[in-house]
C-alpha cells in the first residue's frame, strides 16, 4: 500500500433482475498510485462505469455491491456509513461525467452549483465560495468567469459545459479524479483542449486520475498504466508502453489492431474483433473472450483461467500464459487483412477534367432566419451553409470533417431535400434536385439514402426488424417478401432470424447494420453517411468500416462520408473536403490533404488527434475558444478569431477558394505570394 491511494480488491457489483443476475463486475482488482493515471478500456458493456460507480458507491438498485474491497487512503469505502461516503465524495474522489449537459442541473446557473459544491464540502461563506468558483473557472480556462457564473449551461457550448464540469470536479481540491469518458462527444479540436487541460491540472494539483475511455489515441496520450476489462472482469493489467509495444491477451490485440490510424494507408481493411461482447446474463462456460478468439483451445471452452503474472507488474487472464496450459497453443499471428481495393488518387483535378459526375453541388446555402420582437419579424440569420460546392462520381467516397457547426450534417440534409435549401443548385445524374415535383423527389431517393449517427432514434421501436426493411420497399411500390428481407439482412452480417426482432434487443453495433441494411435496400446510388461509427466501439467501429467498404465494392456506392474521426475518414475516404463555419475551406485527394495539409484549420484538426502510440512526441496546434456563431461570423477569412497565423488582410478579405496545385484547394491568405511576407511581424 506505500504510495497507493486507491485500492480495489475483487470488487463484484451485480444487478438482480427478473430475467436473472447480471454480473457486470465481477472480480475486479485494480490500484492507483498517487498523482498516478489509470485508463481503464474496454467495449461498452464490459463494466467500466459500474466500476467507477461502484466505487463511490452510486450504484441504483436493483444494483448492488455484493463482494470486495475499495480501499482509498487505507480505508474501506464499504465500511463508512452515508454521511461519511458524502464527505469524501466531490471533496476527494471527483467524477466527471460523459455528458455535462446531462449532469449539469439546467435550472441552476454554472455559479449555483460549483458554489453548491464548495459549501457542502469545504464550509465557505458564499462570497467566498463565489470568489473560489470563478478561480476554478479560470484555472480551466473559461474567459470572463464572472459572467460564466451568471449563465445557464444551455448558453454554454459543449466545450466550455465539459470545462465547467470539471472546474466543478475540482472545486475541492480531490485526491482522485474518475473521468468517465469525458472527451467521446466532443470534437477533436475541443477533446485537445480538454486533455491538455486535465494534464494541467493533474500537475498543478497533485491529483490522481481514473480515465474511462474506448479511445486507444487518449490512452497513449493520458495513461501511465492500462486495465483492459472483458465481460466484468481485467483481463490485462500493465504499463501504456508494455499494452501499446506488446499487448498479451488476444482481447488486447484485438482492440489495438481494431484502430484506424492516420498513418494507416486504406487498401485493405481494418482488424475487427469478431462478433460482439456476449449477453452477460448468459455468459459463455469457462473464457467468456473465447467465442470471439483465434487462439481459444478446449481448456479456454471449459475452463475460466484466473489472473496471472507472467511478468513482473503485469497481469493477464489467459491461458497461453499459465505454465500448465501455455505449451497447448501455437504461436498464432494476427489475421490477414483482406485488400478490397487498388490505391486509389482520386483527385479533385482528375474527377473534373473526366466529367460524368453523379453528384454536382453549386454554391449550396442554408440560412436560418432569427426572429424577434413582439410580431417576430427577422431581425437575421444563422449562416449553416454559405456558398458550398463540390463534386463526386460514381464509386466515390468524399469525406466531410469539421468541428460541430461548421454545416457537415446540413449538407447532406440539403442534397437530399429532408432540409429545404437557401440557394445553390444541386444535381444528381444531370437532374436539378431542387426542381424536382414531390413525387419525382421520392422517386428519386430511390437512388439517394442516409445513414443517421444514431440509428436507434432512427428506428421505429414499435416495428420489428423485418417490418422496417419491409415498409422500405412498400414506401417505394417495390415488389418484396421475406426472402428478400431475409437476403438483405444476411448481406449487412446479421442472421435471418433477426427479422422477428425489436430494435431493442440489438447492440449498438447491429443497430447501425440494420440502418444500412434499410439504406441500400432499394440498390441506391449515393448513401449520406452522417458520423455513422462515432457512437460505436473501436472494435464494432471496424466492423461498420469494413462493411461499408465491401458494400461499395460490390454495389458500386458512393458516400458522402460526415464524420469528425480523422483517422476514419483517411481510411475510408478517396477525397477529403474541411469545412469550418458553413464553408469548405480546403479540399483534395486523401493522401494529399493528409500529408501537406495547407490550411491552418486542417492542419489544427489533424494536430489534434491522438496517437495511438505513446512513444511519439509531435507538436500539437490546440485551438483556442469554439467556432464563432454563424448568425455574427467574423470579418474576412471566418479562421482569423482562432488563426495562430493571423494576418491584418485576413480581418478585412475574404479569401478565394483556389487551386494550389494540381487537385488541392484551399481558401486561405498565406498562399497568396503577395501576402506571403507578412506573415513573420503579423503572427501572433
Amino acid at each position: 500500500m506505500n504510495g497507493t491511494l486507491l485500492e480495489v480488491n475483487d470488487l463484484k457489483t451485480y444487478f438482480h433482475t427478473d430475467e436473472g443476475v447480471v454480473k457486470a463486475v465481477d472480480g475486479v482488482d485494480i490500484r492507483i498510485r498517487d498523482q498516478e493515471t489509470l485508463a481503464m478500456v474496454g467495449e461498452s458493456g464490459c463494466g467500466k462505469s459500474v466500476t467507477a460507480l461502484s466505487i463511490l458507491q452510486l450504484i441504483a438498485s436493483p444494483g448492488k455491491i455484493e463482494a470486495g474491497e475499495i480501499i482509498f487512503k487505507q480505508e474501506n469505502l464499504l465500511s463508512k456509513k452515508a454521511e461519511e461516503l458524502r464527505r469524501i465524495r466531490g471533496n476527494e474522489i471527483s467524477m466527471i461525467f460523459q455528458e455535462p449537459m446531462s449532469s449539469l442541473n439546467p435550472v441552476y446557473t454554472i455559479g449555483d452549483q460549483i458554489v453548491e459544491a464548495i459549501r457542502l464540502h469545504q464550509k465557505l461563506p458564499g462570497p467566498q465560495a463565489r470568489r473560489q468558483a470563478a478561480d476554478m473557472l479560470r484555472l480551466v480556462g473559461i474567459p470572463d468567469p464572472e459572467q460564466r457564473l451568471r449563465e445557464y449551461p444551455y448558453q454554454l457550448s459543449g466545450g466550455m459545459r465539459q470545462r465547467a464540469m470539471i472546474a466543478m470536479a475540482l472545486s475541492c481540491h480531490p485526491s482522485l479524479i474518475i473521468a468517465d469518458e469525458p472527451t467521446t462527444a466532443l470534437d477533436v479540436t475541443i477533446q485537445a483542449q480538454i486533455l491538455e487541460l486535465i494534464k494541467k491540472l493533474k500537475v498543478e494539483l497533485g491529483a490522481a486520475v481514473l480515465m474511462i475511455t474506448h479511445d486507444l489515441g487518449v490512452v497513449a496520450e493520458m495513461a501511465d498504466n492500462v486495465a483492459v476489462l472483458y465481460a466484468g472482469k481485467v483481463v490485462e493489467y500493465a504499463s501504456v508502453g508494455e499494452i501499446f509495444a506488446d499487448p498479451l491477451h488476444p482481447y488486447s490485440k484485438g482492440l489495438l489492431e481494431s484502430l484506424p490510424r492516420l498513418s494507416d494507408r486504406r487498401e485493405s481493411s481494418l482488424e475487427a474483433i469478431p462478433g460482439s461482447i456476449p449477453d452477460p446474463l448468459h455468459l459463455p462456460r469457462g473464457c467468456a473472450f473465447h467465442p470471439r478468439c483465434s487462439f481459444a483451445i478446449d481448456v479456454c471452452r471449459q475452463r475460466e483461467p484466473l489472473l496471472s503474472a507472467p511478468r513482473a507488474e503485469r497481469r493477464v487472464r489467459c491461458w497461453r500464459y499459465s505454465p500448465e496450459t501455455a505449451a497447448g497453443f501455437a504461436e498464432g499471428s494476427p489475421r490477414a487483412a483482406r485488400d478490397l481495393r487498388p490505391p486509389q488518387e482520386a483527385s479533385v483535378q482528375a474527377t473534373a477534367d473526366s466529367g460524368g459526375f453523379l453528384l454536382e453541388v453549386e454554391e449550396l446555402r442554408k440560412h436560418f432566419p432569427i426572429h424577434g420582437g413582439v410580431l417576430r419579424r427577422p431581425i437575421g440569420a444563422v449562416r449553416a451553409l454559405d456558398g458550398v460546392s463540390f463534386r463526386m462520381k460514381t464509386g466515390e467516397t468524399l469525406g466531410l470533417v469539421g468541428e460541430s457547426g461548421c454545416g457537415k450534417t446540413t449538407t447532406g440534409r440539403c442534397l437530399l431535400r429532408l432540409m429545404e435549401p437557401s440557394g445553390g443548385r444541386v444535381r444528381f445524374e444531370g437532374r436539378d434536385v431542387f426542381e424536382l415535383k414531390p413525387g419525382q423527389l421520392r422517386a428519386l431517393r430511390r437512388d439517394m439514402q442516409i445513414i443517421f449517427q444514431d440509428p436507434f432514434g432512427s428506428l421505429n421501436p414499435r416495428l420489428t426488424v423485418g417490418s422496417l426493411l419491409a415498409e422500405t420497399f412498400q414506401i417505394h411500390g417495390v415488389a418484396w417478401n421475406r426472402d428478400r428481407v431475409a437476403d438483405l439482412l444476411e448481406l449487412v452480417g446479421l442472421q435471418p432470424d433477426h427479422a422477428r426482432r425489436y430494435p431493442h434487443e440489438f447492440s449498438g453495433g447491429q443497430r447501425q447494420r440494420i440502418g444500412i441494411a434499410r439504406a441500400i435496400a432499394l440498390s441506391p446510388k449515393l448513401i449520406v453517411c452522417d458520423e455513422p461509427v462515432s457512437a460505436l466501439d473501436v472494435s464494432i467501429q471496424a466492423q461498420i468500416i469494413n462493411l461499408l467498404e465491401e458494400l461499395q465494392q460490390r454495389l458500386q456506392l458512393s458516400y458522402l462520408f460526415i464524420a469528425h474521426d480523422l483517422s476514419v475518414v483517411r481510411h475510408i475516404s478517396d477525397t477529403v473536403a474541411v469545412m469550418y463555419l458553413g464553408k469548405i475551406v480546403e479540399m483534395a485527394a486523401t493522401e494529399p490533404l493528409f500529408s501537406d495539409p495547407r490550411h491552418p484549420y486542417t492542419k489544427a484538426l489533424l494536430s489534434a488527434v491522438p496517437v495511438p502510440d505513446p512513444r511519439s512526441e509531435r507538436r500539437r496546434l490546440v485551438l483556442q475558444g469554439d467556432v464563432p456563431s454563424p448568425s455574427n461570423p467574423p470579418s474576412g477569412c471566418a479562421f482569423h478569431t482562432r488563426c495562430l497565423h493571423v494576418m491584418p488582410v485576413c480581418r478585412q478579405v475574404e479569401p478565394a477558394f483556389a487551386e494550389l496545385k494540381a487537385g488541392h484547394f484551399a481558401a486561405c491568405h498565406l498562399h497568396n505570394p503577395g501576402r506571403t511576407a507578412e506573415v513573420d511581424h503579423a503572427t501572433h
